[in-house]
């Protein structure tokens, strides 16, 4: 079997806590690390829990300059978790792989995820696995499942069966071209286009043991006993693998607060995986910028900056490399000139904002009041020409 993460370089320490994790119970396993960034200075793969490296460098992805430039952080790590299966297929011709986030440590075998992959040729977990109760979980939970995905993908296993491959080809298909964080469009990164995938693909398995995934999301719906020296068992089952999400922004302790109820193990957990991160340098690169998040001379890329790449093809076909601001400035001074919003600002209202502008622009045009004209024209002389036919019409009925 083979496991593998998608991460930048501030995300190291939580991969080697996951990579050590998998090591200690899983150890037959070979886990790829596929890093969206460079590396950083002195990082050396062969000092690592990491089997194998792979480079977003090392991905077939066209036009990846531009590609990458319309991504944020999140998106990007998101948007090559299909092509990771890909390569990993075509590198080792492994029967089975599986993806884990790297905010998530193991902590049991993963025989059952192993056996059930010769009975599917996909697994996925849901955020839940059972109805919840009150209205305030059914806020935080299944709303949030329904504006987020169903199933959480920081998980997932794909056997190499033709089955299989035809999933990831699909889902690498949908990522490529939609792999954002835009709700109000109904997408959410590689997330929400799995809710498709029971429909798409019969030969999909789906994982309702409380052991597996159990994260904020479910914790008010699975009891969580023992320690992390006897063992910690959820619902009496080993605990398999738990997600720490949200550990950063400090989402996970208020969600542990409100619905762990002050749990022992579930702290015993946090302050655990805090020790863990810490002791693979988390202090050290924690902070550590992508390379993806800077302009060639260093400046920041700005949020907007992303967005009205994505969507404006001119800029697009203009700066087939938009990291490239050496000579005339390139992307940057271009946008900076012409579309650069108020102070205050959202990305997306300075989006908005530049796009109102240019439509005033092209209402304001000589061509837009010729097409105008010859377009009222147009519309009258098809009233006519439709009334005449039906004048017609009636003359040959009576």
């Amino acid at each position: 079997m083979h496991v593998f993460t998608s991460i930048t370089s501030n995300y190291i320490p939580k991969a080697r806590v996951l990579a050590r994790s998998v090591k200690t119970h899983v150890p037959h396993a070979t886990f790829h690390l596929l890093l969206c960034d460079h590396a950083p200075p002195g990082f050396d793969v062969e000092a690592e829990d990491f089997d194998h490296l792979i480079l977003i460098d090392d991905l077939p992805i066209p036009d990846r300059a531009a590609w990458i430039f319309k991504h944020t952080v999140v998106e990007l790590c998101t948007a090559v978790k299909g092509m990771g299966f890909a390569e990993i297929f075509r590198r080792t011709g492994a029967d089975k792989v599986v993806y884990l986030d790297p905010d998530i440590a193991v902590f049991a075998p993963l025989e059952e995820v192993e056996g059930r992959l010769d009975d599917h040729s996909v697994l996925l977990t849901p955020h839940q696995t059972e109805p919840e109760e009150s209205r305030a979980a059914v806020l935080d939970h299944e709303v949030t499942s329904l504006k987020y995905g169903v199933f959480n993908l920081g998980f997932l296993a794909v056997k190499n069966s033709p089955e299989g491959r035809r999933f990831v080809d699909w889902w690498s298909a949908r990522l490529y071209d939609f792999c954002y964080d835009e709700r109000g469009k109904g997408m959410f990164t590689d997330q929400k286009w799995v809710d498709l995938a029971p429909a798409f693909f019969p030969d999909l398995g789906i994982l309702r043991g409380p052991q597996f995934n159990v994260s904020t999301w479910n914790i008010n719906r699975r009891a969580i006993s023992g320690d992390l020296h006897s063992g910690l068992l959820v619902h009496g089952e080993a605990l398999c693998f738990y997600h720490f999400s949200g550990m950063d922004s400090g989402a996970m302790k208020v969600m542990m607060e409100v619905y762990g109820e002050g749990s022992p193990p579930l702290e015993q957990l946090r302050q655990w995986y805090l020790a863990q991160c810490d002791s693979m340098g988390q202090a050290e690169l924690g902070d550590t910028p992508c390379h993806y998040d800077r302009y060639a001379n260093g400046d920041p890329v700005r949020p907007a900056e992303r967005l009205a790449y994505r969507y404006r093809e001119q800029a697009q076909e203009q700066f087939p490399d938009p990291y490239d601001n050496t000579g005339n400035g390139g992307y940057q001074a271009w946008y900076r000139l012409r579309c650069a919003g108020e102070e205050g600002q959202t990305p997306q209202e300075e989006v908005e904002a530049v796009m109102r502008r240019e439509l005033d622009a092209i209402h304001h045009s000589i061509s837009w009041r010729v097409f105008k004209k010859l377009s009222t024209a147009y519309r009258q002389w098809g009233r006519r020409i439709g009334m005449q036919w039906l004048l017609q019409r009636i003359n040959r009925i009576t």
